[in-house]
């Protein structure tokens, strides 16, 4: 029987692989990407067709302000805030969302609902 870690890391790749192909991020519309892990969430912006990171947030960085004792949807929803506050500055408006291997629902989401009370189009 094969380790249950294995698969589960050949799963996250080949679900990794399906939303990349299908989401591109371009200097006019730069791709929005999420990477979670038990206690931190990472957000950056890219622009994949000069492959160069264009902003980027994390709970665990100085740029994001969240109150101490809130959950972590609360500190991924002040990720998503603080992403879009930095994209803006950029002249950023508008971007692509790639959830990576993550569904679309719980940290995920805030951040995408947090980047679009910031003023990021998604």
């Amino acid at each position: 029987m094969a380790d249950k870690n294995v698969v589960k890391g050949v799963k996250a790749k080949r679900r990794r692989l399906r939303v990349r192909g299908k989401v591109s991020g371009t200097p006019a519309r730069p791709r929005l990407t999420v990477a979670k892990t038990l206690k931190n969430i990472y957000v950056q912006v890219i622009d994949d067709i000069n492959r160069v990171t264009l902003a980027a947030a994390a709970t665990n960085s100085k740029n994001v302000s969240s109150e101490d004792g809130a959950n972590k949807t609360k500190q991924a929803f002040a990720v998503g805030q603080a992403i879009a506050k930095v994209a803006l500055e950029k002249g950023i408006v508008e971007v692509v969302f790639d959830k990576n291997v993550s569904r679309y629902h719980g940290r995920v989401k805030a951040v995408a609902d947090g980047a679009r009370k910031g003023g990021l189009k998604l």
